[in-house]
């Protein structure tokens, strides 16, 4: 036995001692838990979800509140649902989060995977989406004094493919040897692209957001494969309900099709210029650009906090409707926690 190890008997409080130590520490979950009101969801989701039972008796289905809590949990930590079904069993921060004990039972890998994937095959994420910006826009987290618009890059498993099979794929097409194999089908992904961007290759998909200027909310997305220039979903982003407000984004968004589309919008246009060959920017140009990046640049904040503090942008789905739908979430975790952030200044 080790002599720096102390041994006592199980005592009825000592959960809650543990609970209040990881409080003490700062558990994100308790914060986020406490922040959010999870219950705005419930009607939505038992609407959408709930289904006339089949005959008398039956396992009843887990709380769809609760599940859609795991599906926020697993987009935090960026878990698969293994791993997601492993930290619930193990963690009691997950726990407390899901408000369930130890003697509860805790839902399985599959049923994870099959509540996800009905959200995504109902088209339900981007719905759960606007229901919780429009709980922000009630509380008067949205300020609408300017817009900015950027993408990200959201890689996934590179795929092992032939010259032939990438070329078919890349023209729009599926490769006869997938057809031909339903099974093998399911793990290709056919809608995910390579491109290059100061010189690193990035195989997957985008991420294009338009936030608030101000309060760094992200209130539309749009997904795309990673070879769709960024500038291209602009004309998507844009709403009529922008008008007025100025809009800021990089050199990349800057042409005619895009000034074109912010002119149609009505929006200022605050996109930073670019300098081209034997047309350098001038000083006063430099002088407008280095001001609109002092906004712009508040979109990376939204990136970074992806990256860093959810655990990365990579995804291990297959195909555009699964990587949308997880896309969907991310951005919806995202905004919780700004929302957390905001109402703690």
């Amino acid at each position: 036995m080790k002599q720096f190890k102390r041994y006592k008997d199980y005592g009825f409080f000592d959960q809650d001692f543990r609970l209040t130590k990881l409080s003490k520490l700062g558990d994100p979950l308790e914060r986020l838990s406490q922040g959010i009101d999870f219950e705005i969801f419930r009607s939505f989701l038992n609407e959408k979800l709930s289904k006339e039972p089949k005959g008398k008796g039956g396992r009843r289905p887990y709380d769809y509140v609760m599940m859609f809590k795991i599906l926020i949990l697993q987009r935090f930590y960026n878990l698969s649902d293994d791993q997601v079904e492993y930290q619930i069993n193990d963690r009691m921060s997950f726990m407390r989060f899901l408000d369930i004990t130890i003697a509860d039972d805790v839902p399985d890998s599959k049923t994870v995977w099959h509540f996800r994937e009905q959200l995504i095959d109902l088209s339900l994420v981007e719905p759960l989406f606007v229901l919780f910006l429009s709980h922000l826009d009630k509380l008067g987290l949205i300020i609408n004094e300017g817009k900015i618009v950027d993408a990200s890059f959201i890689e996934v498993p590179k795929q092992r493919n032939t010259k032939e099979d990438n070329k078919t794929i890349k023209e729009g097409g599926i490769p006869e040897s997938f057809q031909n194999n339903k099974h093998r089908l399911a793990h290709k992904d056919v809608d995910a692209q390579w491109t290059s961007k100061n010189k690193t290759s990035y195989y997957g998909y985008k991420n294009h957001i338009k936030t608030d200027s101000k309060s760094k909310i992200v209130t539309k997305y749009i997904v795309t494969d990673a070879s769709v220039h960024d500038s291209q979903p602009l004309v998507e982003l844009l709403d009529e309900k922008d008008a007025k407000e100025p809009l800021y984004a990089d050199s990349a968004y800057t042409g005619g099709n895009q000034d074109s589309t912010i002119s149609t919008k009505e929006m200022i246009n605050q996109v930073c210029e670019k300098g081209y060959r034997n047309k350098p920017l001038t000083d006063v140009q430099k002088i407008n650009n280095h001001e609109k990046s002092k906004i712009r640049t508040r979109v990376e904040h939204i990136f970074g906090f992806m990256e860093m503090s959810m655990n990365g942008m990579y995804l291990y789905a297959v195909g555009k409707k699964r990587i949308s739908g997880l896309i969907g979430l991310m951005n919806l975790t995202y905004n919780m926690f700004r929302k957390i952030q905001l109402q703690a200044i």
